[in-house]
């Protein structure tokens, strides 16, 4: 800072002739530095140039400062002059301001990492907030795109077999007023396949759609359906969900997310939903009543905190949904396909609190956009044609990918794959636990969907993380979520936490203080 103080004592400083300021030799450590040059006339270089010198100062100043902060950190965010700013800059005036984002701009990825524009690496506990349980980039998933969609491009002349051409004209979309080689297929395998595994033992038919949400539209829309079926009155057509839940953000699931933070901006929500306490017991025998049509819950709240439900609280449910003649629905959009080391995270329980409905969606597609309410008999057989619909759903692309990667997705080998590592996470846990007892509270969930609970605000170290190469997301109230890929390595899990404990120090114990990222989750409870 000598040149600093040394400028601040002029009122301008002369230059003779054009100097290029090269930002790399100011501080070397930045992977993005620019020449900029002071210009001048090119008709004689004895022309004067007077520059103010404090701003001078300053611009030195912050090219110091900006120099120490990264090279403090092997993976500093882009900054404000950089290829990345300049980009979004340009972008986000046209973008609903729906999501905060930090600064990277990710481009590319392969298994559980993930590449930004400018060539950052990070190692993603995140799989998109648990959709890409396959990883990035999977060769088998690009092989089937290629295989589907290759021939709506002018390539035609890479094939000389005219005969592999016409075979390779397949369908992308074809609307559900047609049928698909698809569609029937990955309905069959899900059915099957969940009934092999011990899961949701009435099993019986599938609804195809586009998303998460969409997949418990339909729940809700089913069960208020079967609710009027059953009574001639139609009084049954309450839907009951819980605090700390997250259904999704079109109007009816987010009436079942009952977080007034989110609810009251698009109020009044639709009519006749109720809310209870997740895990509590006792209520349930008023909460569930004739007026009942539908319970919806998630057998691990994913947003809400990776909070468990206990096997006590799904039976209470179960048996109280018979009693009045409700339909359970699981919504196991994020915990489900293998996240918890079982196909299904209901698969923990009894089949006598298995549910009538269950969702899914998010991993079912690995990044493709795709969900599925699955359904026993008796709930299909009050659906009829016209009852729902979707023009999307069900096409052959989405659902051939689909088919491929549920396949994958339950296959046992995998599932005590995240198992192991599941309890490798754990032990770390604990040893982290042990050195910032006063930090972390405790590890909740099952497999790969785990929370860390901390005492403190998360975001810092969400900041810290990133910058040092790892990308985390938060949930519930001052909770770390860990999603990460499935096919996440032992190796890579040690590489993660190794950054994680590096971060831990700088966020908790560090002199500087780490600015937090906020919208690192989908909901945010009130008052955060």
């Amino acid at each position: 800072m000598a040149l600093y103080t040394r400028l601040l004592g002029q009122s301008k400083i002369t230059l003779r002739r054009c100097l290029p300021i090269d930002l790399a030799s100011v501080y070397p450590q930045r992977r993005h530095a620019a020449a900029i040059a002071i210009p001048t006339s090119t008709a004689s270089e004895h022309i004067r140039h007077d520059i103010p010198v404090r701003a001078l100062a300053r611009y030195i100043e912050t090219l110091l400062t900006l120099g120490q902060r990264e090279a403090s950190v092997p993976n500093p965010d882009p900054p404000a002059d950089s290829p990345t700013a300049a980009q979004l800059n340009e972008q986000t005036p046209y973008m609903v301001a729906t999501y905060v984002r930090p600064p990277p701009l990710m481009v590319k990825g392969e298994g559980c990492y993930m590449w930004d524009a400018e060539n950052r690496r990070y190692l993603d506990f995140t799989a998109g907030i648990a959709v890409n349980a396959l990883g990035h980039s999977d060769p088998e998933m690009a092989k089937l795109l290629y295989q589907q969609v290759y021939f709506t491009s002018s390539s035609y002349s890479l094939f000389t077999n005219f005969t592999a051409i016409l075979k390779a004209l397949t369908l992308v979309h074809t609307s559900n007023l047609y049928h698909n080689p698809w569609i029937g297929e990955l309905s069959k395998q899900i059915v099957a396949k969940t009934l092999s595994a011990g899961a949701m033992r009435t099993a019986s038919k599938v609804f195809i759609c586009n998303s998460g949400t969409e997949a418990n539209e339909a729940a809700i829309k089913f069960a208020r359906k079967v609710g009027k079926t059953r009574t001639s009155a139609g009084n049954q057509h309450e839907i009951v969900s819980f605090h700390n839940s997250f259904h999704g953000r079109t109007m009816g699931a987010l009436s079942a997310t009952p977080n007034a933070k989110y609810q009251k901006p698009f109020s009044p929500m639709i009519p006749g939903f109720r809310y209870g306490t997740y895990n509590d017991v006792a209520p349930v025998h008023d909460l569930v009543n004739e007026n009942t049509c539908g319970v919806l819950v998630e057998p691990i709240q994913g947003e809400g905190g990776v909070n468990v439900a206990t096997p006590s609280f799904l039976q209470a449910l179960r048996d109280r949904c018979n009693e009045v003649g409700a339909v359970l629905i699981y919504d196991e959009i994020q915990c489900g396909l293998g996240r918890t080391g079982r196909l299904w995270a209901h698969q923990y329980l009894s089949q006598s609190a298995h549910p009538d409905i269950l969702t899914t969606a998010k991993a079912l597609g690995n990044g493709f956009p795709i969900g599925a309410t699955m359904v026993n008999e008796d709930v299909a057989s009050c659906v009829v044609t016209g009852d729902h619909g979707t023009t999307f759903g069900g096409n052959p692309l989405g659902c051939k990918l689909a088919h491929h990667i549920f396949s994958r997705l339950a296959d046992p080998r995998l599932q005590s794959a995240v198992l192991e590592r599941g309890e490798l996470f754990r032990r770390k846990f604990s040893r982290l636990q042990e050195k910032y007892p006063e930090h972390i509270k405790e590890t909740r969930g099952r497999g790969l969907i785990l929370g860390l609970q901390l005492a403190v605000d998360p975001t810092p170290l969400v900041t810290a993380a990133r910058e040092r190469g790892l990308l985390i997301i938060t949930c519930g109230k001052n909770t770390l979520r860990f999603v990460p890929p499935l096919i996440i390595s032992e190796e890579e899990i040690e590489e993660g936490l190794r950054i994680l404990e590096k971060a831990m120090e700088v966020a908790f114990h560090g002199s500087q203080e780490v600015k937090g990222t906020t919208g690192q989750q989908e909901m945010a409870p009130a008052g955060r």
